[in-house]
């Protein structure tokens, strides 16, 4: 009986570090659509907002959804009225909605013609003679982004939004605290980028989607 007990007290601690590292080990997307009611106004009910400069947040990784709710809540990460809308909300109920709007399918969209050419040459290979590197070294070949490290897909999203969030970086903006190094790795990633290289490739990751 003792060791039972022992075995299942270990089971519920890796659970716990689990659930804390990962919002899906406590997420729940049915209680997350419910939660959603009041993100739909600006980001749509399944995540794929109409606004071209709010985010579409179907698709997106749980973990990254789930520690930006954290950084707009705890005053972190500058916005407009996100802070205000994540002042409510509990652990849980960030758990939920990230949950939800990672189950959801982000709607595809299209690049500019004009601009895919240096998109792709960007966005694949940087800019080494003004050390701008590959966006694909970390949000992945197609815009599949990587959830561990909290790096957020891109694949299909808004030009206007990835537009102006890159030049909000490059002109130094940042966020976070010590544990949260993504926003400063940004803004030194952008720092280098010319309005011409912002534009294309924000047009290119609206226009990039893996293959059917």
């Amino acid at each position: 009986m003792k060791k039972t007990i022992l075995v299942l007290s270990a089971a519920l601690a890796v659970f716990a570090v689990q659930a804390e590292k990962n919002p899906l080990a406590i997420g729940d997307a049915a209680a997350g659509k419910a939660k959603a009611a009041t993100c739909a106004a600006c980001h749509g009910a399944d995540g794929n907002s109409v606004n071209p400069v709010w985010p579409k947040l179907a698709e997106q990784h749980a973990l990254y959804l789930h520690r930006q709710l954290q950084l707009f809540k705890q005053g972190l990460r500058p916005g407009t009225s996100m802070p205000g809308m994540a002042a409510p909300l509990s652990e849980q109920d960030m758990a939920d909605l990230a949950a939800y709007f990672e189950s959801q399918k982000r709607q595809p969209g299209l690049a500019d013609e004009a601009l895919i050419e240096l998109g792709r040459r960007v966005y694949h290979g940087g800019n080494l003679k003004t050390h701008v590197p590959a966006c694909a070294a970390c949000h992945g070949p197609a815009g599949e982004g990587n959830p561990l490290s909290k790096y957020p897909s891109l694949a299909s999203q808004h030009a206007a939004y990835v537009e102006e969030r890159l030049k909000a970086f490059r002109a130094g903006e940042t966020w976070g605290d010590a544990e949260d190094a993504n926003g400063k790795i940004m803004a030194e990633v952008a720092k280098n980028m010319t309005d011409e290289e912002i534009k294309a490739v924000a047009s290119y990751v609206q226009g990039l989607h893996a293959a059917e």
